[in-house]
């Protein structure tokens, strides 16, 4: 984990101030990873600019793992946003019952805005939709796997020494 003490000095992270004093955004537990997974993945799928930000403020917001939830932002990065986003619009198209629009990459500002008019409901939809599903599942699956490993590693305790647990 990052030193929480260089983190609050962070440039951009300075605007949240003593928030960032509270010691659950640091801990690592079961309830603040999966909270940190729900935060991060619901971010990533916002094509908004300052996504960490945003995702550090959700983290503050729940107290839950900042360094988590800002780092799972990251899943929409340069090179797999336009696979995701394109996605998120296939997605926002199906579910308003709209023929996806076949476009190509915009040359100027203005051809961007023309195109954004017949594909930006489908696509913020869309990515809105997938943001509240990966978040949910991101939740669930972290409580799962952590309740699992509890679960093992209580197993194992129970096992007489020498013995074997698979």
């Amino acid at each position: 984990m990052p030193d929480p003490a260089k983190l609050q000095n962070h440039q951009h992270l300075r605007l949240f101030g003593r928030w960032l004093n509270n010691a659950s955004l640091w801990h690592l537990n079961r309830r603040s990873a999966a909270g940190a997974f729900a935060v991060g993945l619901f971010m990533a799928w916002m094509p908004l600019p300052c996504q960490m930000l945003l995702a550090a403020g959700g983290a503050i917001l729940l107290r839950v793992n900042l360094p988590v939830s800002v780092a799972l932002v990251w899943l929409t990065n340069p090179l797999t946003i336009p696979p995701l986003f394109y996605f998120a619009y296939q997605c926002g198209s199906r579910l308003l019952g709209r023929p996806p629009v076949e476009f190509n990459l915009p040359q100027s500002f203005e051809s961007l805005l023309g195109m954004m008019g017949s594909v930006g409901l489908p696509f913020l939809f869309g990515s809105v939709v997938l943001a509240i599903i990966s978040s949910l599942l991101g939740y669930l699956l972290i409580r799962g796997l952590w309740r699992l490993s509890i679960q093992r590693r209580w197993a194992r305790r129970r096992q007489p020494a020498g013995s074997i647990l698979f």
